[in-house]
C-alpha cells in the first residue's frame, strides 16, 4: 500500500496542483500573462460586460517565429477546444428556452 501511495504522486498533475494552491494574479492582464507559463504561445481573452461593451487582454504571439505580439483579432489553432465552447453555447440556449433537445435540426433551420 505504501509503495501504491508513492508510485501514485507520478500521475498526479503537479501544474494543476501549483495553479490551484497559488494566489490569483491581481489583474485579469497579469493573469493572461501567466499563459506562457503553460506552454502557450498565445493568448486573447474578451470579457463581456452588459451594454455591449468588450475588454480584451491578450498576451505571447500570434506569430511566434516572426514575433508578431498577438492582438484582439489574432486567430489561432484551437484544436478539440472548441468542443468545451459548443458545450457552454448550447447549454446557455438550453436554459434560455431557445432551444430543445426534443426538436431536430430541421426544426431550426428554414426551408
Amino acid at each position: 500500500m505504501f509503495l501504491g501511495t508513492i508510485f501514485s504522486f507520478y500521475f498526479v498533475p503537479w501544474p494543476i496542483v501549483k495553479a490551484w494552491i497559488m494566489p490569483l494574479p491581481s489583474t485579469i492582464q497579469k493573469h493572461v500573462d501567466k499563459a506562457a507559463d503553460y506552454r502557450f504561445d498565445g493568448i486573447v481573452v474578451c470579457i463581456n460586460k452588459k451594454g455591449n461593451q468588450s475588454e480584451f487582454y491578450t498576451s505571447g504571439y500570434k506569430n511566434k517565429e516572426n514575433s508578431i505580439p498577438a492582438d484582439p483579432n489574432a486567430l489561432f489553432k484551437i484544436a478539440s477546444v472548441s468542443k468545451l465552447y459548443n458545450a457552454v453555447a448550447i447549454t446557455k440556449l438550453l436554459s434560455n428556452g431557445k432551444l430543445s433537445i426534443d426538436k431536430t435540426l430541421a426544426d431550426y433551420l428554414s426551408s
